[in-house]
């Protein structure tokens, strides 16, 4: 079996981390050849090839494959899917807007968010904000998966895969790109963060939201946030960490002012160390974490923050 995988490439660049972790699990399901297509994609090419693991990396380079629009890819990966068992890719932002369109246009469903591949037809995926692993078989003669990238760890490097390059496939045309707004930050990127500091409704306001990033830039740490912080605008969409947010899994998961829904619970529970600040000592979030400390987050956070430094 040969199976396809779809890099994220972004501005030209390969996002190695969940690239890896995708290879990870392709693996176990045969011969992986690496796709990395945008408006640049070569030096993204390259650095797919040297991933253990990787078969071989084909490398389309396109103005229509520009700006991360779906319909464009979609129809590249459907133009290359002859001889490939599984169409596959990490369950980020951006497969996860190309991947069903790839599904449809190939008449087969997609397997969304898969944490553990049984056999080449049969794949685990958590339910039910995570409390709950389906296990699903597909009888499609093509499988189109996403790979939740945080179950998985991450492919070596050392490859030295042959690099091709293929032509893009016809425009759709239906869309067009208008504009980025891209939030610059100097922290790590959430998703493949070691550390990461989040804070919740607890935190009380925007302005008080200072003491979550103060800690997280004293340990080199992303800043997450709760949906009920987002929600109350004390931190931007893009920091949320959740069921309908980011998952994450990192060494260290802090979690400050955060009760501890379930939504919250299944984009971080996976994290290796899990510590939790809130002062109601009957919080949900005392159940899943590691270390519990139970005091005013106002108190708590500054002083750790000081003997941190």
């Amino acid at each position: 079996m040969a199976v396809l995988l779809l890099a994220e490439v972004t501005n030209g660049e390969l996002s190695l981390d969940a690239t890896a972790k995708a290879v990870s699990a392709a693996k176990a399901l045969g011969d992986v050849t690496v796709l990395c297509a945008g408006a640049s994609a070569a030096a993204a090419g390259e650095a797919a090839a040297r991933i253990d693991g990787v078969a071989k990396v084909l490398v389309a380079e396109d103005a229509t494959l520009g700006h991360r629009l779906a319909e464009p890819t979609a129809a590249l990966i459907v133009s290359l899917a002859d001889g490939y068992s599984h169409i596959v890719a990490p369950a980020t932002t951006d497969a996860k807007n190309v991947m069903p369109r790839v599904a449809a246009l190939l008449d087969v469903m997609v397997i969304s968010d898969v944490s553990g591949v049984v056999d080449a037809d049969t794949f685990e995926r958590p339910v039910y904000a995570g409390n709950a692993v389906q296990t699903v078989k597909s009888k499609d003669e093509k499988k189109v998966i996403t790979f939740r990238t945080a179950t998985f760890d991450a492919a070596g490097d050392g490859g030295s895969a042959p690099v091709e390059t293929v032509g893009a496939a016809a425009d759709p045309g239906l869309s067009a790109w208008v504009e980025d707004k891209v939030a610059e930050s100097d922290r790590p990127e959430l998703t493949s963060a070691g550390i990461v500091v989040s804070g919740g409704r607890g935190v009380g306001s925007e302005a008080d939201f200072a003491l979550i990033e103060k800690l997280a830039d004293t340990l080199g740490a992303a800043v997450g946030a709760s949906r009920a912080a987002v929600d109350s605008g004390f931190a931007p969409n893009d920091w949320q960490v959740g069921q309908t947010g980011k998952v994450v899994a990192p060494e260290l998961y802090v979690a400050v002012g955060i009760s501890g829904a379930i939504q919250h619970l299944a984009g971080m529970k996976d994290s290796k160390i899990i510590v939790a600040i809130n002062k109601d000592e009957e919080a949900p979030i005392f159940q899943v974490a590691d270390y519990g400390l139970v005091a005013d987050l106002f108190d708590a956070v500054p002083e750790l923050t000081e003997k941190l430094g």
